[in-house]
């Protein structure tokens, strides 16, 4: 399939009420609203196509930037594809789910991983913490510095106050999954979300919202997922 084609099958699956949840989230036109689900059909039908989803993401459509990442070739990105593929993400449904996790699939994650932690960006950093997530919750535990990963506990504990609100949330979610899915450090984990406790989040809506990562954590490990790891990080 070429782009013309795929950008008319993805205008045919979208829904204005979709299309209006994802604008309430941060999403701007162009866009057509398609469910996630729905584009696995057509995701099927293309597998891996790097070339394409080059031209998916540099339509700016939210619909065609969140396809390009489903049916990318991670290995076939370099470090300056990531950061550009970056540029190009406006808000943390690009940054978090498609790019972070395009990135999370490829040997060079956590380098540039480091470096957006390191940016000082409100997305990118966000990007950079929701791709260990990613890495975490589908990697085995040996791949990882234990050493390190203690490290970044404690500068979200350190930080998390004062960073950004979208940086905010996905220190959050690292703490959340390093108790869960990073057996060697559930402790120290389970710990510094205690020692956290709720953490205030303002995105754009009337009313704040509080993040308590030591509840999630608890109730993962009611359900019994305490060790949980996902078979792929794609959908």
């Amino acid at each position: 399939m070429d782009l013309e084609i795929v950008m008319q099958e993805l205008e045919s699956l979208g829904k204005e009420r979709t299309k209006d949840t994802y604008i309430r989230n941060g999403a701007r036109e162009p866009l057509f609203g398609v469910a996630t689900g729905a584009m696995k059909p057509l995701a099927k039908k293309i597998k891996k196509n790097q070339q394409l989803a080059e031209q998916l993401y540099a339509t700016g459509n939210y619909d065609a930037m969140y396809f390009a990442g489903i049916i990318a070739d991670p290995e076939a990105m370099t470090e300056a594809d990531f950061n550009r593929w970056m540029d190009g993400a406006y808000f943390y449904m690009l940054s978090d789910s498609v790019v972070s996790v395009t990135l999370a699939e490829t040997d060079i994650a956590q380098t540039v991983a480091d470096q957006w932690i390191a940016s000082g960006e409100e997305l990118r950093m966000s990007a950079g913490w929701s791709c260990y997530c990613w890495l975490l919750g589908n990697r085995p535990d040996v791949e990882f510095s234990e050493s390190k990963i203690l490290s970044m506990l404690d500068q979200v504990k350190s930080t998390i106050y004062n960073s950004p609100d979208r940086t905010k949330s996905a220190m959050n979610n690292f703490i959340y999954t390093v108790a869960i899915s990073y057996l060697p450090l559930h402790d120290k984990a389970v710990a510094i979300a205690n020692a956290i406790g709720s953490v205030e989040v303002f995105f754009g809506k009337k009313k704040s919202s509080f993040l308590n990562a030591s509840e999630t954590i608890q109730k993962s490990i009611d359900r019994g997922m305490l060790g949980f790891k996902r078979k792929n990080v794609r959908c």
